[in-house]
């Protein structure tokens, strides 16, 4: 298996999960989301709701990681296509990473308002994107950067 059939693989898989937490697990999310005291409030069900649009988003990007993967279509054999195709993954990854940054720097939850992000489930997310941003980039630059 090449490197970048696991990329593809670790992609689907981070994607497709995703798409269940965010948009089959709502309830499960707005746990993560928000402290125990503030579930009560009544914009809850709506920040649960919300979060659906997460996965929405998240699927069909898994859904074309496991394409690429599973059906080698002509069209991602060239370098070019992969090239663009990684750095959209490695782009996806990023943006989820990034957004992540700045409450990190703010020291995670502060008061009712974003998450922790250095335990539990998003430390998990925070550090996978990361990762997969990477491993993605280096995939799309392996042509640039090899011999």
């Amino acid at each position: 298996m090449r490197l970048s059939d696991i990329v593809l693989l670790l992609n689907t898989l981070w994607f497709v999960g995703a798409f269940i937490q965010f948009s089959i697990a709502q309830r499960n999310t707005l746990k993560i989301l928000l402290p125990r005291e503030e579930r009560g409030n009544p914009i809850a069900p709506t920040l649960a709701a919300s979060v659906a649009f997460l996965g929405g988003m998240n699927l069909p990007i898994g859904l074309l990681s496991l394409y690429l993967l599973a059906a080698r279509p002509a069209f991602f054999q060239p370098v070019e296509a992969q090239l663009a195709l990684f750095l959209f993954f490695s782009a996806c990854h990023f943006s989820q990473f990034a957004y992540n940054l700045p409450v990190l720097m703010r020291g995670g939850r502060v008061g009712v308002a974003y998450w922790p992000v250095l335990k539990g489930p998003m430390l998990r997310i925070f550090v996978v994107d990361a990762g997969l941003f990477a491993a993605n980039l280096a995939v799309a630059l392996r042509p640039a950067i090899a011999p």
